[in-house]
């Protein structure tokens, strides 16, 4: 396995590598959700490329990036064991260098849910994931289903502005107990670990209650929020049933959603997500 840091590394890596490219996007600090895309991207394409960079366009200044986890010796080794032919480790000097200004903004599909609550998070993924791909050029990308507006917004950026490249959408890796991988899980003590689990709780009771008759969206909300507050432990920021392609709320009798939500477990946000489809 080979590691570049410069771009023209990386594009003389990339020019020795075999089609199809598949590329894995990642911030790092690893876990199995990460790998599961790597073995996929290796079951589909001839060779793997994954970036590590923690993206600091995409982060509000009362978030977490400085101290978001990394180990990249770790992520390495990780990867090595995944038979990934290409590791990206750019710099932000590298890819916002002195004097930067261009931006990716999705529109509409970028508005709600963490749109609203994360203001400038989704151009600063764009912007990143449109660099990436113009460097890489891979034919296939793959993202978890976990991060499903993310997932929403790069898929419209892709086709609008015409990148030749597959997004394929892998399901998101869970815990024996439900809890959706996420670098960030590492913040929660045992207690909030316990109660993490509410998350998943709650999308499960709503999509049994849709599977078992329940129609109306605002009950389908209701059962989810009756859960959050529940627990002890945990607040509420959001929670969505929406139309899974524009990510609008949906009212009255639903026969296709997108479940999500965004819940602080102590001061650690979480977010995750389920379709539901008659």
């Amino acid at each position: 396995m080979n590691t570049v840091v410069t771009l023209p590394e990386l594009r003389a890596a990339c020019a020795q590598l075999p089609a199809p490219l598949g590329l894995v996007p990642t911030m790092g600090y690893l876990h199995e959700g990460h790998l599961s895309l790597a073995r996929q991207a290796r079951l589909d394409c001839a060779s793997v490329v994954v970036s590590i960079f923690v993206n600091p366009t995409q982060f509000s200044p009362n978030e977490d990036f400085a101290a978001y986890p990394r180990d990249i010796p770790r992520d390495v080794q990780m990867l090595e064991a995944e038979g990934v032919d290409l590791v990206w480790l750019p710099t932000p000097e590298i890819l916002y260098p002195a004097g930067y200004q261009t931006w990716v903004t999705v529109e509409e599909v970028a508005k709600e849910l963490e749109g609203e609550r994360r203001p400038g998070h989704f151009r600063g993924v764009a912007t990143v994931v449109a660099k990436l791909f113009n460097a890489v050029q891979p034919q296939k990308a793959y993202f978890g289903q976990k991060d499903a507006q993310q997932v929403a917004v790069i898929r419209r950026m892709t086709q609008d502005l015409n990148f030749p490249v597959e997004i394929v959408v892998c399901r998101t890796m869970r815990e024996a107990d439900g809890l959706a991988m996420s670098s960030r899980n590492v913040y929660l003590n045992a207690a909030e670990r316990q109660a993490a689990t509410v998350l998943f709780r709650a999308l499960t009771n709503a999509r049994t209650a849709f599977e078992t008759g329940e129609e109306e969206a605002e009950h389908i909300r209701q059962i989810m929020a009756e859960t959050i507050n529940a627990e002890q432990l945990a607040r509420l920021q959001y929670l969505s049933c929406a139309d899974p392609g524009t990510l609008r709320e949906l009212s009255g009798r639903v026969t296709h959603a997108l479940l999500s939500m965004a819940v602080f477990v102590g001061k650690t946000r979480l977010i995750d997500n389920v379709e539901i489809e008659r």
